[in-house]
């Protein structure tokens, strides 16, 4: 038994996904950024210069909550549906769409399958335009399209059938080196027509007679084999051989008339079925022999109608900013090497899913009696229980020590039992390379106005992160080398994803 997952199976797991985002029962999704520790080989592996590849299993996705920072709610505004990027650029081979691409009729490049073919572009003006006949595989030759048509037009030699226009805002959200956004224009998706018949293949063949004719496409169309079905007219010149379009001698076989609703079509040759003219009405001897012309069959819907799924938009790209130190939550004090999508989180304490726009993950403590200042990257340690950590920020104005506690390395075990101990009470905290010091604040019970205008609620001093660490699910988890935040900077952050 034979089986393949189709290319709409894949359409369909990119619409799920990015219909989730936006749908009446919708996920919430947050990105994270994380690991202010360095990658080594006795803990994590890798180095900052090569940091390891993330690994898929269990443990790896408790760590991903060990060191993650902060997060920022992915909003259904910074999701959006992407194709690769392919610039258009004179003299250049492009495929064409065809129906019937596979690994048995590779297109014009080899591609075994339409959507790994070259059968769209871009231009400089970000027009986006499908091929529907490159001319039997050769180059474009002429200036760069601009057309807005509703109906396919001839340019450098080709059939072009204009898609949509890359808006300025997603340009900026959305368009890469490698990826550019795609969306459906309802003036072109309106103007489709389903199974309308708008290019062809042709087969040369020799020794037809010179003249005009036409013939019906037969299939199930509107109307097929009828003057108000699909047409094709064909034009023979003096050497007897069915001609392509765009040749320079000006004859060539084109669509007449594309009719609608074909699902599959036949163009007859023989005696009987060409006509004198497009009425159909008085059948012409073609004669000749070896050729052939086959009907390109439009996708559901006809060309344009879902730019998405024509043009095998199953790469969903998400685009979320980080900017400075925005709502005080997204800590400026340090670097990150992790970033990571998680799926309904829970606020923490709670199993309610998490809905503010920016959340802080790391624990904080509010000190007093503090001396000395405590350097970012430095372990600390409270004697009396036994807890280690590392920090990540000092807020020396509001004397709030924001902090963590991983799983490996010496700043979240105890290096000689290797116990996890969380800090607790009114015992002192010290930074091992600063000497800094400073007691949880146990009457700070009351929430801390922060330089930003955010607040944080102490109890005793000690303040949670604000998600439940270890709840939803991890669905992305990438390392990088270390990035610096600072208040004036902001990370844009765009991840792929192809179904």
């Amino acid at each position: 038994m034979t089986a393949i997952i189709t290319q709409k199976f894949r359409q369909h797991n990119a619409e799920q996904f990015y219909e989730s985002f936006s749908e009446a029962a919708k996920s919430t999704y947050y990105m994270l950024i994380g690991k202010a520790t360095p990658f080594t080989a006795g803990t994590s592996g890798g180095t900052d210069s090569a940091p390891p590849t993330p690994v898929d299993d269990v443990s790896s996705e408790f760590y991903v909550w060990d060191q993650t920072i902060a997060g920022k709610n992915i909003s259904s505004t910074d999701v959006q549906y992407v194709i690769p990027r392919r610039d258009w650029a004179n003299a250049t081979t492009y495929d064409m769409y065809d129906d019937t691409v596979s690994a048995s009729n590779t297109s014009t490049s080899g591609a075994t399958n339409l959507y790994d073919s070259t059968f769209f572009f871009r231009t400089s003006d970000n027009r986006v335009y499908m091929v529907l006949d490159n001319n039997a595989g050769t180059a474009y030759s002429g200036t760069e399209p601009t057309s807005e048509a509703n109906t396919p037009f001839a340019s450098g030699g080709y059939i072009l059938k204009y898609m949509y226009t890359i808006s300025a805002s997603d340009q900026v959200k959305f368009l890469t080196t490698d990826f550019m956004p795609v969306r459906t224009d309802s003036t072109v998706s309106s103007a489709a027509t389903d199974g309308k018949i708008e290019s062809l293949v042709v087969t040369g063949g020799s020794g037809y007679t010179q003249g005009t004719y036409y013939a019906a496409v037969y299939g199930d169309g509107s109307n097929q084999g009828t003057a108000s079905g699909a047409i094709v007219k064909i034009i023979v010149d003096s050497d007897g051989v069915l001609n392509a379009f765009g040749l320079t001698d000006g004859t060539d076989t084109t669509v007449y008339a594309g009719g609608s609703g074909y699902t599959y079509g036949t163009v007859n040759l023989a005696s009987g079925y060409t006509f004198s003219d497009a009425a159909l009405t008085s059948a012409s001897a073609i004669g000749g022999s070896g050729g052939s012309i086959r009907v390109v069959i439009s996708p559901k819907g006809g060309h344009g109608s879902n730019a998405v799924d024509q043009l095998g938009g199953h790469y969903v790209m998400l685009n979320t900013l980080f900017i400075g130190a925005e709502r005080d939550d997204l800590l400026t004090g340090n670097d990150f090497r992790n970033i990571a999508i998680v799926v309904d989180p829970t606020t923490y304490g709670t199993s309610t899913v998490a809905t503010d726009a920016t959340i802080r993950q790391t624990s904080a403590l509010k000190l007093t009696g503090v001396s000395g200042t405590f350097a970012a990257d430095e372990k600390i340690t409270q004697t009396s229980t036994g807890a280690v950590g590392k920090v990540v920020e000092w807020d020396s104005d509001l004397s709030i020590l924001y902090y963590q506690q991983e799983r490996y390395g010496d700043y979240g075990t105890n290096s000689t039992t290797g116990s996890f101990v969380a800090f607790s009470g009114a015992n002192a905290v010290t930074g091992a390379d600063s000497s800094a010091s400073g007691t949880p604040d146990a009457d700070a019970d009351s929430a801390v106005t922060l330089s930003g205008g955010n607040t944080i609620t102490f109890t005793n001093g000690y303040a949670n992160p604000e998600l439940q660490p270890d709840s939803g699910d991890i669905i992305y988890n990438e390392n990088r080398s270390p990035i610096s935040r600072a208040t004036d900077q902001t990370e844009d952050i765009k991840i792929i994803v192809e179904f």
